[in-house]
């Protein structure tokens, strides 16, 4: 097989950009998997109950819903660089404060700023390097960014478990430090002073018909997990919520300005159709992470440990596919990428819809690996697709936008499948649980088999001549001290 040429390869000025700013979002990513393994081991250090406890997640996710509407804008009024500092100070302060917390309260607190750290973090990532990257080059750099985002969260248990098992409690936002550290350090000298606009006016309005709506929907997703759908703590914030977003819709397709975040974007076909697939993806993930573990947990009777060293091979696919994937999706387009990514994760999504109490653990784990392509090939190709043919001005909104779509997505999965789950186990007894994990498996299967739809209506690839970077030599990482 011929060796990839030097065009198809990122050239060293943005591999370096990569590396400066991924750190951030692996401490991120890396938090959330471990205060979700940790949830137990909380209740019980600070004396409280699990509904009290779970403040502990849901408060971060609404600071984070409430402050992505203002990344592209921050980003357009600040610059790039300033703002990804900001990020990751918010986030290491988070961290630090949540540590030092000495009740449930000040650490629902201190989460809620480390929630507006990560909130700001991954859009304005996503926005520096699609910035300083060719067009052409967008499956190759989003294969590269969005590895984190699968294997971290499949690494997270195990460095939970183990630290959980020998160390205090508070190790686990203390863990961020170090990270979080080097990523300023690696940002204060090595990203240069990005442009900026200093009189782009913020769209109030719009951030406050939008921010709201966001944290209306994900706090009554939120809910839904344990009271149902037909909860009016349920229902009454969706219907809030569902408003102002159409509020806002109404606001952002009408305004003479610029709104906080751009829906015209959306009557371009490709950045339509990866929307959708932003949803139903996040739906699918999230829904799994919820699921795989449960299995393991409940079904094999493992610990939080061995829970994690099992879903490793999930990783192992992920890193399989990222390779190929990114030059794939360049050459030949994301339809046939999505839809194999699809495949292969729905594929290995059935063997656990027929996985009982003894079923082989080999057999899961190539189960595992499949769902690893699967789930590792289309996000990286719906990335690609989103952003290809933006202007340079879009680009910020277009990373809130799919990072909206990706919260929202997650967050009605990780509900709808604890309600499905919840209601297969209601009033079964204890030999039958497999069976209610089984059908709730299918579920996810039906959800899966739905992301074909959308991506059958991809644009097919047009014919590109080689272009330049879109971004000026001053947004390529400096090995010199810029401030912005």
């Amino acid at each position: 097989m011929p060796r990839s040429s030097n065009k198809d390869r990122l050239d060293p000025a943005m591999r370096k950009l990569i590396w400066i700013l991924i750190l951030g979002p692996i401490a991120a990513l890396l938090d959330v998997t471990i205060v979700n393994v940790a949830i137990e081991s909380l209740t019980r250090e600070l004396h409280t109950s699990v509904a009290t406890i779970q403040w502990v997640n849901t408060g971060y996710m609404l600071a984070m819903g409430m402050v992505m509407p203002l990344s592209g804008w921050s980003v357009a009024r600040f610059g790039g660089k300033r703002m990804w500092l900001v990020a990751l100070a918010l986030f290491l302060l988070g961290s630090m404060l949540s540590g030092a917390a000495w009740n449930v309260a000040s650490l629902i607190a201190f989460r809620v700023v480390q929630g507006v750290g990560g909130g700001l973090m991954f859009p304005i990532q996503q926005t520096l390097l699609v910035q300083a990257a060719g067009r052409a080059q967008v499956g190759k750099l989003m294969a590269t960014i969005s590895l984190p985002a699968v294997v971290v969260p499949i690494l997270g248990p195990v460095i939970g478990g183990f630290i959980l098992s020998n160390l205090d409690w508070r190790w686990i936002f203390f863990v961020n430090a170090p990270i979080c550290l080097v990523a300023l350090a690696l940002a204060w000298y090595g990203l240069a002073a990005t442009e900026k606009t200093p009189g782009k006016p913020l769209d109030i309005l719009g951030l406050g018909l939008l921010s709201p709506a966001l944290v209306a929907i994900l706090f009554g997703l939120s809910q839904a997990g344990h009271r149902g759908f037909d909860d009016a703590v349920v229902v009454v914030p969706l219907v809030i919520g569902v408003i102002l977003l159409a509020g806002f819709a109404f606001h952002a397709l009408r305004v003479r300005g610029e709104p906080i975040v751009d829906l015209r974007l959306f009557r371009k076909r490709s950045f339509a159709v990866s929307g959708i697939m932003f949803f139903l993806s996040g739906l699918g993930f999230y829904g799994s992470l919820l699921l795989l573990p449960l299995y393991y947990q409940q079904i094999r009777g493992l610990d939080a440990l061995a829970t994690g060293l099992m879903l490793v091979p999930q990783g192992i696919g992920a890193l399989l596919a990222r390779g190929p994937v990114g030059r794939m999706s360049d050459s030949i387009g994301p339809r046939p990428v999505v839809l194999s990514g699809v495949l292969l994760s729905t594929v290995g999504t059935v063997f656990f819809a027929f996985a009982g109490p003894n079923t082989s653990y080999v057999l899961l784990g190539a189960a595992l690996i499949l769902i690893g392509i699967g789930r590792g090939a289309a996000p990286v190709a719906v990335m690609a697709a989103a952003m290809q043919g933006l202007s340079r001005p879009e680009i910020p909104h277009a990373s809130s936008a799919t990072r909206i779509m990706q919260q929202i997505g997650g967050a009605f999965g990780t509900a709808v499948f604890a309600v499905i789950l919840q209601r297969q186990l209601a009033g079964v007894a204890a030999t039958e649980h497999a069976t209610a994990f089984n059908n709730t498996f299918w579920w996810t299967i039906g959800f899966t088999v739905l992301s074909f739809i959308p991506a059958l209506f991809y644009p097919r690839p047009a014919r590109q001549e080689p272009t330049e970077p879109a971004t000026p030599p001053a947004n390529a990482p400096s090995t010199s001290k810029q401030v912005s």
